[in-house]
C-alpha cells in the first residue's frame, strides 16, 4: 500500500505522463482511504484547470501590454506542463 508521499507524488505525475496499471490501482486504493489525498488530487486538477484557462485567456488577449517575444516565450513554458 502506497503512503501519503508516495501517492502525491504518482498524482503529480499522472498529469504529465500515463500511469502502469498498478500505480492506478495503488492510487485508487489509496485515494479511497485518504481524505487528504484525495483532496489534493482535486486541488491539482483544479490548479491544472485554472492555468490552462489562463493561458488561453493570455494568448487571445490584447489587453497584456507584453511584446509578443515575451507572451511567445510564456506559452512555450506553459506547453512543456499543460
Amino acid at each position: 500500500m502506497l503512503n501519503c508521499k508516495q501517492t502525491s507524488l504518482l498524482v503529480s505525475q499522472s498529469l504529465d505522463r500515463p500511469l502502469t496499471w498498478r500505480e492506478r490501482l495503488a492510487v485508487r486504493i489509496h485515494l479511497l482511504i485518504c481524505v487528504y489525498c484525495r483532496r489534493f488530487t482535486q486541488q491539482l486538477k483544479l490548479i491544472r484547470r485554472h492555468m490552462y484557462a489562463w493561458q488561453q485567456q493570455a494568448a487571445e488577449s490584447q489587453d497584456i501590454e507584453l511584446p509578443l517575444a515575451a507572451k511567445e516565450r510564456i506559452a512555450q513554458q506553459l506547453d512543456k506542463f499543460y
